[in-house]
């Protein structure tokens, strides 16, 4: 008596169910995320990590979340501030005098330079500065900490907070101290703003006095979603790129290094010969 042969469909979908077991669907499509891919390969369900990627790529910027003990514990492990330096540190070395010699010269020639000049300076000083972090800190003692180029503006930040606040529906503006003052334009960008290369605001809701929503309730309420408070304390790894060796290249140097002694190789101690018409 023959054995029943499985039907062809069912080893079709049962093989595309085990490849890909972290399928969702969204509207009747069905749709993958690159934390899936990432989770699918490895075969195993995805981990905060890969979810921080995920989302770093939807969101288009990386950053980090950190709550307030995590924070405090993170700067802990650096050096005190107000930590007693040695009185060796406050001897003039050679190297501050230089230094002050350095910037006296430079106060001193920026008179002599033109507009152009100095225009050009700050433009070629400009493009030597690839990032700035920008680190927002919230009310409940959340901080939200991301990268951004220097010519983006302030409403990137803006927009990048609509997309990780609990309420997005509401109102809300950021402001510096000391003193506190709002930051009004968000055209500006983080160049412009002065927040090179880095800055820290803080975020308020923007709602009126006699506004329903403005309650204690409302304040009380976590200003992250649930799904950004859970990666507390994680950052993106950057796995290292191997670079492969190129044999061609390395025999090529080395080459390179013998034609290079020996076309400059130290002349030999003889001594020159004397010609022979020349009679004494």
């Amino acid at each position: 008596m023959e054995a029943e042969r499985p039907n062809h469909h069912q080893i079709t979908h049962a093989s595309s169910s085990t490849i890909c077991p972290l399928r969702r669907k969204r509207g009747g499509d069905e749709e993958l995320r690159p934390m899936d891919l990432d989770a699918a390969a490895a075969g195993s369900r995805p981990t905060s990590q890969d979810k921080l990627k995920a989302l770093a790529y939807e969101y288009g910027h990386e950053f980090r979340i950190f709550s307030s003990a995590t924070f405090e514990s993170t700067t802990s492990n650096l050096p005190a501030a107000d930590q007693e330096e040695d009185d060796d540190f406050y001897e003039l070395q050679p190297a501050d005098y230089f230094n002050l010699v350095s910037n006296r010269l430079a106060e001193q020639s920026k008179v002599l330079k033109t507009r152009k000049m100095r225009e050009a300076e700050l433009a070629a000083q400009r493009a030597k500065i690839k990032k700035t972090v920008m680190r927002v800190r919230f009310p409940d003692g959340y901080i939200l900490e991301a990268d951004f180029h220097p010519s983006e503006t302030v409403q990137s930040l803006m927009g990048l907070l609509k997309k990780v606040l609990s309420r997005p529906d509401l109102p809300f503006y950021l402001y510096t101290v000391p003193p506190k003052k709002r930051i009004q334009d968000t055209s500006m960008d983080f160049y412009t703003a002065g927040f090179i290369p880095g800055a820290n605001v803080f975020f308020s809701y923007d709602l009126p006095a006699g506004s329903e929503l403005n309650t204690d309730s409302v304040k009380s309420e976590p200003y992250l979603s649930e799904e950004i408070r859970m990666l507390d304390g994680l950052s993106i790894v950057q796995e290292p790129v191997h670079q492969p060796i190129d044999s061609n290249a390395n025999y090529s140097s080395a080459h390179q290094s013998d034609v290079f002694q020996s076309d400059f190789a130290p002349p030999t101690n003889k001594k020159p010969a004397k010609p022979k018409w020349f009679k004494r």
